[in-house]
């Protein structure tokens, strides 16, 4: 009884925290958006400046729907800006075009969890839909040979699906270093490139911190839900023995 309170009680804060986390972003992406640069550069501008001054010349920017929507596609060697970014000159626009371009240089340099990060993600999305039938897989087991031949193979391959769901919190781990190393090298390009100026870049950090923000409630929930996951698969075997 007390693990369904908890563990309710534990989803409802990560609830809270991760909506107050995504409302920073966009509150500071709304309030920054009207604060123009003195370079007048454009999230496009940016982009392509920041590329060619790191000497890529194969990856295109691109323009899609939506607000905040923006991201680089490494297999299609683009970077997508959402509407607000790729035509807008404001402090915003250019903080967060140069982010996408953090993870370009990222990949360019081969920076280590970028490069772990790009494995995670095909294992992480096989293990997200291999971790229940695992379990469910496990009980049958116990059920039908577990239990008959003193075999502990039920639980063992439960462990297993247990082990591949909480793969999606260790690929939330990872994804915080390429998160921050890819706002670090924005804030250090922009200011190299003369894109924002001194007295502008705080305005940059402030939302591209707000952002990073986001990926430390993803990790909080994640971590919550793997250890919500794991011992629910603990108690029913645990149970299941007591039988």
């Amino acid at each position: 009884m007390y693990y369904y309170f908890i563990s309710f009680g534990l989803i409802l804060l990560c609830a809270i925290i991760a909506g107050s986390a995504s409302r920073k972003v966009h509150t500071t992406y709304q309030a920054q958006k009207e604060i123009g640069t003195r370079s007048h550069a454009t999230g496009y501008d940016t982009a392509v400046k920041l590329l060619r001054a790191n000497g890529i010349k194969d990856i295109s920017v691109g323009r899609v729907k939506g607000e905040l929507t923006d991201h680089y596609h490494p297999t299609k060697k683009v970077v997508n800006l959402s509407e607000g970014v790729y035509g807008s000159d404001s402090v915003a626009a250019v903080a967060v075009a140069a982010h996408e371009i953090g993870h370009v240089v990222q990949k360019q340099r081969g920076y280590l969890p970028y490069k772990l990060r790009s494995l995670l993600v095909p294992i992480t999305n096989l293990g997200s839909r291999l971790a229940l039938p695992l379990v469910l897989l496990g009980l049958i087991l116990d059920l039908f040979v577990g239990l008959n031949q003193n075999s502990n193979i039920g639980y063992y391959t439960a462990l297993i699906g247990v082990a591949l769901y909480g793969l999606s919190t260790v690929f939330a781990l990872v994804t915080l270093p390429v998160e921050w190393d890819a706002s670090r090298r924005a804030k250090k390009m922009l200011l190299e490139e003369g894109i924002l100026t001194e007295d502008e870049l705080p305005f940059a950090e402030e939302m591209l911190s707000a952002a990073g923000k986001t990926y430390m409630a993803s990790l909080l929930t994640s971590l919550v839900y793997f250890l919500r996951f794991a011992l629910w698969v603990f108690l029913l075997f645990g149970n299941r023995r007591k039988r």
